[in-house]
């Protein structure tokens, strides 16, 4: 009896390289969402803007549900994966106008 494990099936191979790719897609263009977000965050601080926007994020949820379901993706996880980045993003907006404010007491 051998203790090897047994060879990994060739089409579980090639699925697993193929989700490997999405998964390093995902993280690069999340990080360019976020390279994006950031400088949304500055210009909102700059201009005396609240970090979030009820309306937008409104319009957003509706755009990706219908996104969601033109690709067969649920559009119920399609929100709530929008939710979770929204929030991630409003925290980094409430940061920067923190941070800008600190910067403008500095000045004065």
């Amino acid at each position: 009896m051998s203790d090897l494990p047994a060879p990994i099936p060739t089409e579980l191979a090639r699925l697993r390289h193929s989700i490997d790719n999405i998964d390093a897609a995902l993280v690069y263009l999340l990080a360019e969402r976020f390279k994006a977000t950031q400088q949304v965050g500055v210009l909102k601080a700059e201009r005396g803007l609240p970090p979030s926007d009820p309306g937008r994020e409104e319009q957003q949820v509706a755009r990706l549900r219908e996104l969601a379901h033109q690709a067969d993706l649920d559009p119920v996880f399609a929100e709530k994966f929008l939710a979770f980045i929204v929030e991630e993003v409003i925290r980094h907006h409430e940061e920067i106008a923190q941070d800008h404010a600190g910067q403008r007491a500095q000045q004065t």
